[in-house]
């Protein structure tokens, strides 16, 4: 039975979706329906948002990276911005949280923390970071500053990454501005601090030139794809992403991460554990599946996700859904529709409704940010704090 501390017993299920390209399928973008010749349209993209955010879908992710995608041959090729498109979609969209991924490798956490810094504030709270490095040569190059640093010296930078932009969130305490007409103060001067850091990669002054996000800080989500990964995630991350085939390699994972994250002094209940999950939802397993054979013969290539993957019905989902938060083997999941346009209206109008049915998912959004609707506390300002 769950513990009386675990996140699992409040039966509160997490979604998250990955919007990226035409779906986490490389072939998808090839099938009817999948808007193929829009998927640089921002309208497209909002248009997903809107279905997103229809489900009460707690966040979406947008991915991001110095090159173009990996994979065979035959996928989507290209990407927008992922910080731009989020501050675009931020004052179309309400309630969501906007998650674009930023790369900690071969970036400055002063330009970092002032973009998602700007799109909370555009949002109103509800930005998200999803934190990547980068480890290839092409993307190095592509740079041109420096060589590529191996993994574990490219988390190593990440975590002094988001210390370095934390501290800059937080250069300014919240109530720092007075815009005194009167007098013609603009700012507290007192109340905006340097953050001299002075760290093995980065050496940064500050203040920030951004005013303190709204939710102090935008929530921090990591990806636990390797043994670094996952130790910066301990540390930082509000919201950890890992991969699971099993429910049993999910429970694993989830409890290595609450203690990890206890070790760093840290309650292990903010910290939330999403699975990947790979989705094809179909009015029963036959027609899901008889679709994932189509992509697949279209790519000439079985599709490995080395995580959960989903064919069959938006009831099986949401049973499995049940099962594996009950079980305390994940806090939700960051669900990846094999196709966007199919996958998403099945989830948003097929699953959410059979889990809200069974109790296990909020109807309409907890408060304006994406902290309140995960559950978040909103961080204290450090100096303030320290001078208090």
């Amino acid at each position: 039975m769950p513990s009386s501390t675990d996140r699992s017993t409040d039966r509160t299920l997490h979604l998250a979706v990955d919007l990226t390209d035409a779906g986490a399928h490389p072939a998808a973008w090839r099938t009817l329906g999948s808007q193929a010749r829009q998927l640089f349209d921002a309208e497209r993209l909002q248009d997903l948002v809107s279905t997103a955010q229809r489900g009460t879908v707690d966040l979406v992710l947008f991915d991001d990276a110095f090159s173009l995608q990996p994979g065979h041959r035959g996928g989507v090729q290209g990407r927008l911005d992922a910080a731009l498109v989020a501050a675009r979609l931020a004052p179309r969209s309400a309630g969501i949280g906007l998650v674009p991924t930023v790369t900690t490798t071969h970036t400055e956490p002063f330009h970092v923390s002032k973009a998602l810094a700007t799109i909370d504030h555009a949002s109103h709270g509800r930005a998200g970071w999803q934190v990547a490095v980068s480890t290839g040569t092409d993307d190095a190059a592509h740079v041109g500053r420096r060589p590529a640093p191996d993994l574990d010296a490219a988390w190593a930078e990440a975590g002094e990454a988001i210390d370095v932009v934390s501290r800059l969130w937080d250069s300014w305490e919240d109530d720092a501005e007075i815009r005194d007409t009167a007098t013609g103060r603009f700012v507290d001067r007192d109340k905006l601090h340097y953050v001299d850091h002075d760290g093995v990669h980065f050496a940064v002054k500050g203040p920030s030139i951004t005013p303190r996000p709204p939710q102090g800080h935008p929530v921090v989500v990591v990806r636990g794809d390797s043994d670094a990964a996952l130790a910066v995630a301990a540390e930082h991350a509000d919201v950890v992403r890992v991969r699971a085939t099993t429910l049993e390699q999910a429970r694993g994972l989830r409890e290595q991460v609450r203690a990890a994250a206890a070790a760093h002094g840290r309650n292990p209940d903010d910290v939330i554990v999403l699975v990947d999950l790979y989705a094809v939802i179909g009015p029963d397993r036959a027609s899901a599946q008889a679709r994932l054979d189509l992509l697949e013969g279209l790519a000439g290539v079985s599709w490995d996700t080395d995580s959960y993957t989903h064919v069959g019905t938006d009831r099986d989902l949401a049973a499995t859904a049940e099962e594996w938060l009950l079980a305390g083997a994940t806090d939700g999941f960051t669900v990846r529709p094999s196709s966007l346009q199919t996958d998403l209206v099945a989830l948003v109008d097929g699953v959410v409704p059979l889990l809200r049915r069974a109790g296990m998912y909020k109807s309409e959004y907890s408060g304006s940010t994406l902290r309140d609707s995960l559950g978040l506390a909103r961080p204290a300002n450090r100096y303030a704090a320290a001078i208090a």
